[in-house]
């Protein structure tokens, strides 16, 4: 039977981690998985919870880092470690149902679907306000991207061996999960469902976490910020040159001293703040160049249970 290895990034989640196995337990009875647990650095009993878990099951894998290095490089440690001829990623929160799982098995099974992907199509229980950003986010963001981004879309998904290894073949430090998982390609069925309270515990996502993030998909998927500026300066120049020339004329028809001191001032404030954010953001393109040059590894490995480790 082939192996679903189960992927499920972790950080302060001691609560969580049992729920989650039971659920998967009861879910997959029938079906041959293991699922690999990537402790990011946890700070409470989330590892020693694991531990207890993996001494009691055979099929339970864990991985520990050094610290925590975030969900993505989460989810990469996974990916390298998973031996499945299947790998799902899910969160350990369960606000991935598992009941989805069998029919995502019977999608890249037998249905010739590469990918079986959850689709959230609802954002009950959400303040409005993230929901709003969440929208306008994809809204932006397929508008000046090389990729769509499927609105709604989420990390938990199925796919084939050939499918994961084609995303470790993309070993960028600076990862975007979602953004990699489209730019690979391949024929992906989505599955819709409804948002899920939390398990247990409290996220770890702040509202400027998630704007952050967003922040990093944008510049790992596009380079139109660095267009506007050349498109913004270029403008201006010429706008300046014209008013240069106008001031000129003006003067010599008419020896009108310059006025408008309110003008000059608004002026440069709007010119110095144009120049601000173009620099700022050349420095951010420049900073995910100065990081990839470091070659630095994506995640280090502490301790775990998985053979050669």
């Amino acid at each position: 039977m082939s192996l679903l290895s189960i992927v499920a990034p972790c950080f302060n989640e001691e609560e969580s981690v049992e729920i989650f196995l039971e659920e998967i337990q009861k879910t997959l009875k029938d079906y041959n998985f293991e699922v690999i647990y990537v402790n990011d650095g946890s700070r409470d009993n989330t590892l020693k919870n694991i531990k207890y878990l993996a001494s009691k099951n055979s099929n339970v894998r864990y991985i520990s880092f050094s610290r925590n290095f975030g969900k993505e490089s989460a989810i990469y440690a996974g990916l390298t470690y998973a031996s499945g001829d299947f790998v799902c990623l899910m969160d350990v929160d369960l606000q991935h149902p598992p009941k989805l799982l069998p029919e995502m098995m019977e999608s890249v099974l037998n249905e010739g679907y590469d990918v079986a992907a959850a689709r959230r199509v609802s954002r009950k229980g959400e303040p409005r306000i993230k929901s709003f950003f969440s929208h306008l986010f994809y809204k932006v963001f397929n508008r000046i991207s090389e990729i769509d981004l499927v609105e709604g879309a989420t990390d938990y998904r199925i796919m084939t061996r050939q499918v994961v290894d084609s995303v470790l073949d993309l070993p960028e430090y600076n990862r975007f999960s979602k953004g990699l998982f489209q730019w690979v390609g391949f024929d992906t069925k989505w599955i819709d469902y409804e948002n899920v309270e939390r398990a247990a515990g409290e996220s770890t996502w702040s509202f400027w976490g998630l704007v952050k993030y967003s922040g990093e998909g944008v510049v790992a998927f596009t380079t139109l910020p660095l267009t506007i500026s050349m498109i913004l300066g270029t403008i201006f120049s010429v706008l300046a040159f014209g008013y240069l020339i106008f001031i000129v004329i003006r003067y010599l028809l008419y020896s009108d001293p310059v006025q408008g001191y309110p003008t000059i001032m608004c002026s440069l404030l709007l010119l110095g703040g144009i120049q601000l954010l173009s620099i700022g953001a050349l420095g951010k393109y420049l900073e995910k160049t100065y990081f990839e040059a470091k070659n630095r590894p994506i995640f280090i490995v502490k301790e775990s249970n998985i053979d050669g480790e």
